[in-house]
């Protein structure tokens, strides 16, 4: 009974925590990932007040969190969207890939992490925060900018090759080795090909029968359905957020829209909570020693992630200030980077601290750099065109006009006239 009791009063302590401070968040105009794994700091081991007793339920949650996270991502996008995406963005995907992944990559392998902390690491500085970004779009009135279908295509790209990205490092998270790495590669591109292919071929026939006049019929289907997905995923090592991610991808239409908003309360809820045990699960004492290296990496991905943008927008015709503003708008990472550390904690625990603090720095960098890049951008490129303009040789300087004095009285006659 005491066990329950101190259940209960933690939960209930921490979801009223989380609510006070998503509000404060709103108040403010900022994100509340950073806030979320700022509370998990504290309330973790090494923190202010280290939770016991609801340690283990806030686990399960945050399992809950990742598949809705990945669920309703997935409800954003049709397979039209998707397939549309890759014939016309992946370009950019590819470019997006290099310059942000390497980064992180080689960090990995500089601070002696091997191959899988390094594949990890590249998926933490590779991946924007959809989430934040859209809200920092819809703050700033940007949704009808001529640049927001190319950073929507970016977004889509990396999402999309989550599918792929995940089970790979799953496999090798597990040790299987080239030959089940293998295997699970082909079977996550396997999966991933037949839910397109239904979902255009008959995804009117899958939402229709998933589709329900009753609000509760229709929550308890499709988020019975995405947690037997998402299991049955995980047991074949393709990752139950794949999994729940291509679930989203196959419903659509009126279905997906229900589905939608029965489902985000329940998102944003796990979600938080998912955040927060991330942050339990990270030793504040870890922090300090990795801020730097942390501080280091993010500098050098807000340059290769407005990069990305820049060569997006320009591929797509935009001018020289949307490809600044598109740059700027994707540099904020969030909860695909906690996501992907979190996989990876288990196998390599120094990833926690530094993709901790690495979010914290970029989640609140992101608003920042979609407003200010474009103005900064501009102002140097103005200044730098002035340089440029050089006064011109004094041969080539036209001759000065003579003054009234040096005036001969034949000029100075004209000059009275």
């Amino acid at each position: 009974m005491h066990d329950t009791t101190a259940l209960l009063v933690e939960l209930g302590s921490v979801i009223l925590g989380l609510g006070i401070i998503g509000r404060f968040a709103g108040r403010i105009g900022l994100s509340p990932i950073p806030l979320y794994l700022l509370a998990g700091l504290a309330f973790g081991d090494g923190g202010l007040l280290p939770l016991g007793a609801s340690e283990e339920f806030t686990a399960i949650g945050a399992e809950i969190g990742v598949i809705l996270l990945l669920l309703l991502l997935g409800l954003e996008y049709s397979a039209s969207e998707l397939v549309t995406s890759l014939k016309t963005q992946y370009p950019s995907g590819a470019v997006d890939f290099v310059l942000n992944a390497t980064p992180g990559a080689a960090a990995g392998l500089m601070l002696g992490w091997g191959p899988v902390g390094a594949v990890a690491l590249a998926g933490v500085t590779w991946i924007s925060s959809s989430g934040v970004i859209a809200k920092v779009m819809t703050d700033m009135g940007r949704l009808g900018n001529r640049e927001t279908p190319v950073i929507l295509g970016v977004l889509v790209i990396e999402d999309l090759s989550m599918a792929v990205y995940l089970p790979l490092l799953t496999a090798m998270l597990a040790g299987v080795g080239l030959a089940g790495g293998s295997i699970a590669l082909l079977i996550a591109l396997g999966t991933v090909g037949l839910v397109l292919y239904l979902a255009l071929r008959h995804g009117r026939l899958i939402s229709r029968a998933v589709s329900s006049d009753n609000p509760e019929m229709l929550l308890l289907v499709v988020l019975g359905l995405t947690v037997l997905v998402a299991g049955v995923a995980q047991q074949l090592q393709v990752s139950a957020a794949v999994g729940a991610f291509l679930v989203g991808i196959a419903l659509s239409g009126e279905v997906a829209e229900g589905a939608r908003k029965l489902l985000t309360p329940l998102r944003d809820l796990f979600a938080a909570v998912f955040f927060v045990f991330f942050g339990l699960s990270t030793d504040p004492a870890e922090i300090p020693p990795v801020l730097l290296p942390a501080a280091l990496l993010a500098i050098v991905t807000v340059f290769t992630k407005i990069g990305t943008g820049w060569y997006a927008a320009r591929r797509a015709g935009i001018g020289p200030r949307g490809r600044w503003r598109a740059g700027g708008t994707l540099v904020a990472r969030g909860e695909f980077s906690i996501v992907i550390a979190g996989l990876a904690v288990a196998t390599e625990p120094r990833i926690g601290p530094i993709a901790t603090a690495y979010v914290l720095i970029l989640v609140i960098a992101g608003p920042l750099t979609a407003r200010w890049t474009e103005p900064v951008a501009t102002k140097l490129q103005a200044s730098l065109a002035g340089r440029r303009k050089k006064p011109a040789p004094v041969s080539e300087r036209p001759a000065p006009m003579p003054s009234h004095d040096d005036l001969t009285p034949e000029h100075a006659g004209r000059d009275a006239d």
